[in-house]
């Protein structure tokens, strides 16, 4: 079950992105934390205690919620505009 419900913006523009394989979409607007937290129980796993993560102050200071791209890129998800294509990866790799 996602953490978050949309309850706004669900008339922005739809925005494709794959969030560990899988097709999603986010809109207009969204950071790449709300996107994947509308999909998603959480934003990805600590990667010192396997711990679930959510992000944590929500705005750019806690360095809490970076998430890796399939290119190896890393972003920070909550001060990261969505934009169309994105393709993020959240779980640990073997």
């Amino acid at each position: 079950m996602p953490l978050f419900h949309r309850i706004a913006r669900i008339e922005k523009a739809a925005i494709p992105f794959t969030l560990d394989g899988i097709a999603c979409e986010g809109r207009e607007g969204d950071t790449v934390l709300t996107a994947i937290l509308c999909h998603a129980e959480r934003l990805r796993q600590s990667e010192f205690s396997g711990a679930p993560r959510a992000g944590f102050c929500q705005m750019g200071a806690c360095q809490d919620c970076w998430v890796q791209c399939e290119d190896g890129e890393r972003l920070r998800a909550c001060s990261t505009p969505l934009t169309e294509g994105l393709r993020i990866i959240t779980t640990r790799r073997p």
